[in-house]
């Protein structure tokens, strides 16, 4: 399902981006080639069309992308979750034993002692 969704989601904007690069931002756009009387559609009615189309696709856009976070959050949720979870307690688990591991043979949760400072020979 998520596949699919994020299909529809490339193919619409695609087409979004087609169809605004169609448009011109005075209104011309694809519609000005099309100035003769004899068309079925004319100027005015292309122009409408494009931007009703645009308004669609940008409608479809977000309906997808809001189906494909719910499908993700339904689908993955529990998956990734408890695969996160048994990350962390993995690399817990790992810190603890290096934690064991660097201590020195004295007494546990002892520092070492300190270095002996340095003396200045003439």
């Amino acid at each position: 399902m998520f596949t699919l969704l994020t299909v529809l989601i490339v193919i619409t904007c695609v087409l979004l981006v087609l169809v605004v690069l169609a448009q011109n931002s005075k209104g011309g756009g694809l519609a000005s080639g099309f100035t003769g009387g004899s068309q079925m559609m004319g100027v005015k009615k292309t122009t409408d069309f494009i931007e009703k189309l645009t308004w669609g696709l940008a409608l479809a856009l977000v309906i997808f992308c809001l189906g494909a976070s719910l499908a993700l959050s339904s689908h993955g949720s529990k998956d990734n979750t408890s695969t996160l979870q048994e990350q962390a307690e993995g690399a817990k688990a790992n810190s603890g034993r290096s934690m064991q591991q660097q201590q020195p043979a004295g007494q546990p949760g002892q520092a070492p002692p300190p270095a002996p400072a340095p003396t200045k020979t003439k």
